[in-house]
């Protein structure tokens, strides 16, 4: 790795600090411009639907971490009516705007503040549980987040305690690194419709410039099923999604290890 490509990289991981700010900027026009996206609400119930949980979820508990304003929290309810859900987000303007939507309210989803690189102090607080009590969740939903954690496996290792043994999780997430195609369809799209439409709805663009960046940079598909494997991860594959997305957004699959 060259100087210059070191410097960006610490760069990045630098940025990554600044984007619930960022997002808190954007939240009122975010659900606006994400809706000009086609198949963005289809595809986040897709890679929901993909944990594959019994009876409507009922009876158990599950996680959206990295929840924004909610959309993929609804992702989460419209398959899983009878779960009991909890959304969290860095953003507190995002979180504002997921409390409002009175679908989740009236299901008894929760909302709460904090950070996905350290989620069990709050978790432990929304959910009544003691120190020593353990969180544990039946499945886990990530959209759109492990590539904003300035040290992703730092964050996969704290996703791994909160899971119970052979609980499913998602990660839906951009990977395009490796594939000119599915690069040049991404930087197509961020300059000629994302970041236009950012300045439009909100005045703001550079949450979506870092976007744009950020995508380019983050893992190859099987080097992210690799960081998901040595994370400690078991069953872990990826599953496209259809329309100009695919190649480019994924539904990365795995599961806590069950201990025999």
């Amino acid at each position: 790795m060259t100087r210059s490509t070191t410097a960006r990289a610490k760069g990045l991981v630098r940025r990554k600090r600044e984007v619930p700010a960022d997002f808190d900027l954007v939240a009122p026009t975010y659900d606006t411009l994400v809706s000009r996206n086609p198949g963005y609400l289809d595809h986040l119930r897709l890679s929901a639907g993909r944990l594959r949980l019994p009876d409507g979820g009922r009876g158990l508990r599950l996680l959206d971490l990295c929840c924004g304003t909610g959309l993929s929290t609804a992702a989460l309810l419209a398959e899983y009516p009878h779960a009991e859900i909890v959304g969290l987000d860095a953003s507190s303007g995002m979180l504002d705007l997921a409390r409002t939507k009175a679908d989740m309210a009236g299901a008894g989803v929760r909302f709460v503040l904090g950070d996905a690189m350290d989620p069990l102090p709050v978790l432990r607080e929304a959910l009544g549980l003691r120190d020593d009590e353990p969180v544990a969740f039946d499945g886990v939903l990530m959209a759109y987040g492990i590539r904003n954690m300035p040290d992703p496996d730092s964050c996969l290792a704290q996703l791994l305690t909160l899971l119970k043994p052979g609980a499913p999780i998602c990660f839906h997430e951009y990977s395009v690194k490796g594939s000119p195609r599915a690069q040049g369809t991404w930087t197509f799209v961020a300059w000629a419709i994302i970041i236009p439409s950012g300045l439009i709805t909100s005045r703001h663009t550079r949450i979506y410039r870092y976007l744009w960046r950020s995508v380019l940079a983050f893992d190859t598909r099987k080097e992210f099923e690799n960081r998901l494997r040595s994370a400690g991860f078991a069953e872990v594959r990826s599953e496209p999604v259809d329309g100009w997305q695919r190649g480019i957004v994924h539904s990365f699959l795995a599961a806590a290890p069950v201990v025999r």
